[in-house]
């Protein structure tokens, strides 16, 4: 029986998207099966024109430069790691209906969930974070 992860996404920033796609990346490369529910701010995560310029916290606005020469990929490379390797997305159907989302502005394999899909991926998971 494999292990399950759920991760509740709420949080759109850069340092956000790192903790959750390392978090998620990592535990799916360890053959756990991973989940992760995007909802309000966090679904700048997954947007297609959102991911490449998140957020970053008050006072951290050089960070790039840091994440460069630490060699640390970018968000679109680490969403695109998580689905390699399996890692499910999903985006909560609400939070695209307040913002008037479509399925085309967010990255693909991206889908649309209820939070009732969530708390059952939630109930039935070994651990659950939320970030």
């Amino acid at each position: 029986m494999s292990k399950k992860m759920a991760i509740l996404a709420s949080n759109g920033g850069i340092f956000d998207a790192y903790k959750v796609f390392n978090i998620a990346s990592a535990a799916a490369a360890m053959e756990t099966e991973v989940s992760i529910f995007f909802t309000f701010d966090a679904v700048n995560l997954i947007h297609k024109e959102m991911y490449n310029n998140l957020p970053k916290p008050e006072g951290r606005e050089g960070i790039d430069e840091a994440l460069d020469k630490g060699n640390v990929p970018a968000i679109p490379d680490l969403v695109e790691m998580a689905k390699e390797l399996g890692v499910k997305l999903m985006v909560c159907q609400m939070t695209m209906d307040l913002y008037s989302l479509k399925q085309e502005d967010l990255v693909d394999g991206v889908e649309p969930a209820g939070a009732v899909t969530f708390i059952d991926l939630a109930l039935d998971a070994d651990v659950t974070f939320s970030f």
